[in-house]
């Protein structure tokens, strides 16, 4: 019988010679008929930070470039990618696999809420279920070739993070965050964490950064100074992007037209996203 490991599922570590863990390898293939050239997961250290909205930025502005793009919608308790895309018709599958749904300019999505008869039914499933579904989606929908995909990743660093970056090869994370000081602290959360499972971190991008006022063009810091700059230069990450409180943003989203928003947010990523290629 293997000794009991103290690093749990998350191990793989040499170190721990007899944990049955040690050598496992948990990474999993996409379907056959699935080419997909780069992965890049979407975390944040808790929720309410802005990481769909992000997720969803990102897959649009890849899109407009030029590029294939998907996104796997790994928040399963909470799905909100469809909705932000417009879309409700429902995934259909057959023999072969899973097929994800297409938004209005072709960016491929799959969610929980494409399977579920009313997008608003609760998911009570316990984490090995949820952690298990991910992994589904990645291993059984029919993706076709995709230049990137994006994963939204649900808030912390519990089961489905784990589950994405031990089954998923993951080429890279953008973490989000906002201006609040407690949510600086849980950002180096999720930063160590994809340090710790050898996890590139491309870089952070702060939601809610400042509100323009409409009357006299100044930015108005509404949840206090940032605190971004600092836990970037501590790990030597760049500052990817800094999003305002835009009602326009909060608007698109709710019409399922975030794909007709017009900004240049993440330009710099695109830049940085392509020249790594």
């Amino acid at each position: 019988m293997a000794q009991t490991c103290e690093h749990a599922s998350s191990c793989g570590k040499e170190s721990c010679q007899g944990c049955e863990h040690a050598t496992h390898d948990f990474s999993e293939k996409p379907h056959d008929l699935s080419q997909i050239k780069k992965v890049i997961g979407v975390v944040s250290g808790k929720g309410g930070v802005g990481k769909s909205l992000v997720t969803s930025l990102l897959a649009v502005t890849m899109n407009r470039l030029g590029y294939r793009t998907a996104i796997l919608d790994a928040d399963i308790t909470g799905p909100s990618i469809p909705k932000a895309f417009g879309i409700t018709e429902k995934a259909v599958g057959d023999e072969s696999g899973i097929y994800p749904v297409a938004s209005k300019n072709g960016v491929k999505v799959m969610s929980l809420n494409l399977l579920l008869e009313n997008e608003t039914d609760p998911v009570v499933w316990r984490g090995p279920v949820i952690a298990g579904t991910v992994k589904q989606f990645w291993t059984d929908v029919i993706w076709g070739d995709i230049d990137y995909m994006f994963i939204d990743m649900p808030p912390g660093t519990g089961d489905v993070p784990l589950t994405v970056f031990q089954s998923i090869a993951v080429d890279g994370i953008v973490v989000v965050t906002s201006p609040q000081e407690l949510v600086s602290m849980i950002v180096e959360k999720a930063v160590r964490m994809a340090q710790l499972m050898n996890i590139p971190i491309l870089g952070l991008v702060e939601n809610l950064s400042y509100f323009t006022c409409p009357d006299n063009g100044k930015d108005y810091a509404v949840f206090g100074d940032s605190h971004i700059d600092e836990i970037a230069a501590g790990y030597n990450l760049p500052v990817l992007a800094r999003l305002p409180i835009d009602p326009a943003l909060a608007a698109a989203c709710d019409a399922g037209t975030i794909e007709s928003l017009k900004a240049d947010w993440f330009s710099d990523v695109a830049q940085r996203l392509t020249a790594e290629k």
